[in-house]
């Protein structure tokens, strides 16, 4: 399984990528946003700063939701670094411009996916990744995991090479449940991604690893 980070925060990719754990990065408008960025320029050169802190694919959203500025957008992006993959709105236009990204060799992720339909939708057009939300599905009662297996018994069923990206992911747990089912790749907060890190019995053993070095160690010094 593949480990993206779902933010436009350097000093958190930095982190991520420090682990040595991390092969790629998806942001957005909103998270970009967050980190006070706005305007053409600004974006693209933080984009260019992310690509240089990371070996691996970096999801750059258009703005666009009709097909020409999709596509005029995206080409603008594809351009920005060879890591660079252009995120593309599940939408009718969307999926049109995915189709003509695909032809052009350019990698795509189509995001905001909520159902089985769209993610075939996305593969038939030649999508590179797809995201199903699986925490917004779980956020109105719906349960995110169970649409990743039917991607995935769908894509099975096929060959569709698109790699499901399980995004909007919340927690650890949600990683450990996605890889068991069979998620390509996941994205989601640096929290989520330390979270695998911890558990109660393992900081307990390490406590009780260093007493006994210590004291160990100190019976030596009186010897």
């Amino acid at each position: 399984m593949k480990f993206f980070i779902d933010t436009a925060n350097l000093e958190q990719i930095a982190i991520a990528n420090d682990l040595g754990v991390l092969d790629g990065v998806t942001t957005n408008p909103s998270l970009m946003a967050k980190e006070g960025i706005s305007g053409e320029e600004a974006v693209r050169k933080h984009y260019r700063a992310i690509c240089d802190l990371v070996d691996g694919d970096v999801s750059a959203e258009v703005i666009a939701t009709d097909y020409e500025n999709i596509v005029k957008e995206g080409l603008v992006l594809a351009e920005l670094h060879e890591n660079i993959v252009v995120k593309v709105p599940m939408i009718k236009d969307g999926i049109k411009a995915i189709r003509y990204f695909s032809e052009q060799g350019i990698r795509t992720n189509c995001t905001l996916v909520f159902s089985a339909g769209q993610a075939l939708l996305a593969a038939k057009a030649g999508a590179t990744y797809v995201s199903p939300f699986v925490g917004r599905l779980d956020d109105i009662s719906t349960d995110g995991l169970s649409l990743i297996e039917d991607i995935r018994t769908i894509y099975d069923n096929y060959g569709y090479e698109t790699q499901i990206l399980a995004a909007s992911i919340r927690h650890n747990m949600h990683i450990i449940e996605c890889a068991k089912i069979g998620a390509d790749v996941m994205t989601g907060p640096l929290s989520a991604i330390l979270g695998l890190l911890k558990h109660p019995l393992t900081d307990k053993g390490l406590e009780q690893f260093l007493a006994d070095h210590a004291k160990a160690a100190a019976a030596a010094q009186v010897v």
